[in-house]
């Protein structure tokens, strides 16, 4: 759609941020994301440096009846923009600690490494994911799994004490538990769909370090460490998670030298107790064979992000997730036999992330989000070019299918991706009396659906 320059001229003059229509120079490096396996082609691109131009953005859209999209650093980028109103809120950054009251307030594109390392400086730690450079707010409303404080402390999204919101009618309203409590419900659990965050007041736990890091093995142990992983899980406190991943990298010089170019199994530890206990709970991986690499050990909270080592540069990825309701002993041979390293598989890494403790369990104020129904979350990526989501399919469905017999069905919002953008694959992050109650939500604050470039909620009929 190409909006007129008498259109796009008042928008301007609303806005103090940048506003580009397709051809402008700027255009191209408003619109682009972090998962570069899709790119944005919008009516106009705003980039957004207050609440403002955020309500500007919106009233036009709603004026001209364009969808709405919004990206801070588009790790979540699964649906293309096109023809919609792009608003880039990368510029709202502000990070704001009140050590007292133990909260941070975080502006609309604040990234995790920067939250923590904020945090940190005061004794504090929020509840990270496993990537550094994912945006804080994305992560919280999409309940925001943490790999080192879940399981003690459940979501993300369980700490949320305040937001701001700017929703379909152009209003910025500022919600909590007492104040529009169906909205800060809503959003909590429901990401993007009922309008744009511009900020976040979220809880801050009184955490400096754990002992936990990455333990690297060779692919003829494969086997071995998987049956030592589950006896570990089986026995796991809530303080400990661990997780565990086939990976295959690329033979390139940003990958460790002893996990270049092979098949490598990866155990990723992470407890919140004492070091001496720590390490007798890890004893029996270590006994199991020799590592290639060892990594875990005391740790400060601000390295949570080499627990996993997730890629920080962007990349076309391409993801698939499922949750299982457990992760017996022919599950982990269905794994090995599908995704191990006898196989050949065109996916970098199969992941099988442990779940449940305070996960599983109903947080002191109610949202949105889906509890953890199994104990593990099933998860599988790899990358290409641009564009290549069918061709990349088959062999990420087949991880899927091999596992399908302890799937229970359902799985996180936030491990949605470009191939669950139907309402049924929507659906199945939630608790069917919780989406019916999120279409009644979005019939409330969103009726034209002006908020569906995203894993979409529709409005009630």
């Amino acid at each position: 759609m190409n909006l007129s320059p008498a259109d796009l001229a008042g928008l301007t003059a609303q806005i103090a941020g940048p506003v580009l229509a397709p051809g402008d120079e700027r255009y191209a490096e408003e619109t682009a994301t972090w998962n570069l396996a899709l790119t944005h082609h919008p009516a106009v691109a705003i980039g957004a440096t207050r609440v403002a131009d955020v309500q500007a953005a919106v009233r036009f859209a709603a004026a001209h009846d364009l969808p709405v999209a919004v990206v801070a650093t588009g790790h979540g980028a699964f649906v293309a923009a096109d023809d919609a109103v792009l608003i880039n809120v990368r510029r709202m950054n502000d990070i704001s600690i009140d050590p007292d009251g133990r909260t941070a307030t975080v502006g609309a594109a604040v990234e995790m490494q920067h939250l923590v390392d904020a945090a940190a400086g005061h004794g504090l730690a929020p509840l990270a994911g496993s990537s550094p450079n994912v945006g804080a707010v994305g992560f919280t409303l999409g309940g925001g799994l943490s790999p080192v404080l879940g399981r003690l402390h459940g979501y993300a999204a369980d700490h949320v004490h305040a937001a701001e919101i700017v929703t379909a009618d152009g209003e910025l309203r500022r919600v909590d538990a007492a104040t529009e409590p169906e909205l800060f419900w809503a959003i909590r659990g429901g990401k993007g769909n009922f309008g744009v965050v511009t900020s976040l007041t979220i809880g801050l736990f009184p955490i400096t370090g754990f002992y936990g890091g990455g333990l690297f093995y060779a692919g003829e142990h494969a086997a071995d460490v998987v049956a030592e992983y589950r006896a570990l899980v089986a026995a796991a406190p809530d303080e400990l998670t661990v997780s565990l991943a086939f990976l295959r990298l690329p033979p390139a010089p940003f990958v460790p030298e002893p996990l270049r170019g092979r098949f490598t199994v990866h155990v990723r530890v992470a407890y919140l107790g004492p070091a001496e206990e720590g390490e007798r709970l890890v004893a029996g991986l270590r006994k199991t064979a020799p590592a290639l690499i060892d990594a875990v050990g005391p740790m400060p909270y601000s390295g949570f992000a080499a627990i996993h080592a997730d890629p920080v540069d962007p990349i076309p990825a391409y993801e698939v997730s499922a949750e299982l309701a457990a992760f017996p002993d022919l599950a982990a041979e269905a794994l090995l036999a599908t995704a191990g390293p006898d196989v050949d598989l065109p996916v970098l890494m199969v992941e099988i992330r442990q779940l449940g403790g305070a996960l599983a369990r109903a947080p002191r104020t109610p949202s949105a989000v889906g509890r953890a129904r199994g104990g593990f979350q099933l998860f599988a990526a790899t990358a290409g070019a641009p564009g290549m989501a069918r061709e990349m399919r088959p062999a990420l469905d087949g991880v899927i299918d091999a596992l399908a017999p302890w799937a229970n069905g359902h799985t996180q919002i936030n491990f949605l991706t470009g191939y669950d953008l139907s309402s049924a694959e929507v659906a199945r992050a939630y608790p069917h009396e919780t989406y019916e109650h999120l279409m009644r939500a979005k019939k409330r604050y969103d009726p034209r659906n002006l908020f569906r470039i995203n894993h979409n909620i529709p409005p009630a009929a």
